[in-house]
């Protein structure tokens, strides 16, 4: 099993950044892939991006892409997103997850996720 505890999130103006973090604990960091998901209010949860056990290979939904950034340090058990050029549509509850060995777009197939971390952008 593997806990998650993502921070990092905040109130920022459109076309601000920001940089998430999810540290895990409690398994090997380095077995799991992990994804990122966001859920605004009224809407599905829906896949922002993923990431391989090595750090490889990344995915992104297209309305991030080339504005979001994945990474992870197996070294410090974390994964991150950095967020660029955020837009009002960007905020949500932005929450991480972990799921055994092969990376996956849909949320269904994460096994363990974290509490989420709020981000809000203004207009």
């Amino acid at each position: 099993q593997v806990q998650l505890v993502e921070s990092g999130g905040g109130l920022v103006q459109a076309g601000g950044s920001l940089r998430l973090s999810c540290t895990a604990s409690g398994s090997t960091f380095s077995t799991y892939a992990m994804g990122w998901f966001r859920q605004a209010p009224g809407k599905e949860r829906e896949f922002v991006g993923t990431i391989s056990r090595s750090g490889g290979k990344t995915s992104y939904a297209d309305s991030v892409k080339g504005r979001f950034t994945i990474s992870r340090d197996n070294a410090k058990n974390t994964v991150y997103l950095q967020m660029l050029s955020l837009k009002p549509e960007d905020t949500a509850v932005y929450y991480c997850a972990a799921r055994l060995l092969i990376t996956a777009q849909a949320a269904a197939n994460y096994n363990y996720w974290g509490q989420g971390t709020q981000v809000t952008v203004s207009s």
